[in-house]
């Protein structure tokens, strides 16, 4: 067990849910379902919530619906009391700096953003985008989301020289990796919160991580703090259910990548609608792809025979 490092006091730790977008039959986002899945994800025991990450698909709202989102996320959170995260991404970097400079005045807990993305930038430009997000954060802490299939993927060293640049970075949604990768998370980034993939939380917590933005949690949001807190407290027992989570993700999930070519995205609206506890179902804005309806009963009758404490 390594030493524990102290955070900042607005660094963010646990389990986050991810708000999902609930899709009618007209293709269209369904505003009364999202604002009960939002009111029920508050209620779940989630350590907060957060909006407009991949699962949200931030990458194919209007910035109508953007901005609808974001009030309904940031008003049913205040109402609850949990903390709350707000997305500003955008393949556009000078709308997500806009983005980032309206919704500060909402006090969200914290801001995520990417990098830019449609032209890969290089690390002097990188340098030139957090300066300007840092700019327009106010006294907001920021939050780097970074996952794997990021054009531009950093590793802890240069996510820490981008801290000098941003003192409001607080900490970074990162894709993780073996004993040696957190050895070099350790060590240059110390006292700062770094979120890993939700099925990986039994290895990486012990190691240095601080949480997940979870994509477990869109199965079961009560599940994955199950597994986060077993991470914390019995080792043995969390490695068990993480080779079980991992089992049903190999048979019941990950399969539809290449059978369908589901997305990300796609995968873990398939989740939340296999796990039931919420008004979400599979579907995804137009033109993505979404899980056929018997591979949602089969994911379904999988995780409650496989996982049946997260049900």
């Amino acid at each position: 067990m390594m030493e524990k490092v102290t955070l900042p006091e607005n660094a963010p730790q646990g389990i986050w849910g991810t708000i999902l977008l609930p899709i009618d039959k007209n293709d269209a986002i369904d505003w009364v379902a999202l604002a009960d899945e939002i009111d029920i994800l508050a209620e779940s025991g989630v350590s907060g919530i957060y909006s407009n990450g991949t699962a949200g698909e931030f990458h194919n709202q209007t910035e109508v619906e953007y901005e609808r989102v974001t009030m309904l996320v940031s008003e049913r959170a205040r109402k609850s009391g949990i903390p709350f995260q707000i997305g500003v991404s955008h393949t556009n970097p000078r709308i997500a700096r806009d983005r980032l400079g309206r919704v500060r005045d909402l006090a969200p807990s914290a801001v995520q953003f990417t990098l830019p993305d449609w032209w890969a930038p290089s690390m002097a430009e990188v340098s030139q985008f957090v300066l300007g997000m840092q700019a327009a954060a106010g006294t907001t802490p920021l939050v780097l989301y970074n996952p794997p299939h990021a054009k531009v993927t950093l590793t802890p060293m240069q996510i820490a020289e981008l801290r000098k640049l941003a003192p409001n970075l607080v900490g970074a949604k990162l894709a993780g990796g073996d004993a040696d990768w957190y050895a070099a998370r350790r060590s240059a980034l110390a006292g700062f919160s770094v979120f890993v993939a939700g099925h990986t939380v039994a290895f990486g917590r012990p190691l240095g991580a601080d949480g997940a933005y979870s994509n477990v949690a869109c199965l079961s949001p009560r599940g994955a703090m199950l597994h986060w807190k077993l991470a914390g407290s019995d080792h043995e027992a969390a490695v068990e259910l993480e080779a079980r989570i991992q089992a049903f993700m190999s048979q019941y999930v990950m399969p539809l990548v290449k059978s369908h070519g589901l997305s990300n995205g796609a995968l873990d609206k398939l989740m939340a609608a296999a796990g039931g506890w919420g008004p979400v179902s599979q579907r995804l804005l137009w033109p993505y792809s979404s899980a056929p309806d018997d591979a949602v009963t089969r994911a379904s009758l999988g995780a409650r025979s496989m996982l049946p404490e997260f049900f």
